[in-house]
């Protein structure tokens, strides 16, 4: 009878394993918009904006749309040429801005 051959197991190098992919950093909680632009009066630098949250005169808001962002302090506030300090979610409300915004930007609080 023949001699059974013996397979010889060669030792093959291990791959060095991929370093891991730095996970991306996300934010804790994606920023809600509390509003967006619906108008923009050029000539006086006011924005009509439908709110989806509160907004208080004073406090810090971001715009972002249409290639643009920047943050500024809510100056005033008016609905009907009335004058405001407090504006509530489902208001429209007119405000000055700094920069010219367009129809469709989002407005967050910064």
């Amino acid at each position: 009878m023949p001699a059974a051959k013996a397979k010889l197991k060669t030792a093959t190098p291990k791959k060095a394993a991929a370093p891991k992919k730095a996970a991306a950093s996300k934010p804790v909680a994606a920023a809600k918009p509390i509003g967006e632009v619906t108008h923009f009066f050029d000539k006086i630098r006011v924005a009509v904006v439908k709110l989806n949250a509160g907004l208080k005169v004073g406090d810090r808001i971001r715009i972002e749309g249409h290639g643009q962002t920047f943050e500024q302090a809510v100056s005033s506030m008016q609905i009907e040429h009335e004058v405001l300090k407090e504006a509530k979610k489902g208001q429209e409300v007119g405000m000055k801005v700094t920069k010219p915004v367009k129809a469709g930007d989002l407005v967050f609080k910064a």
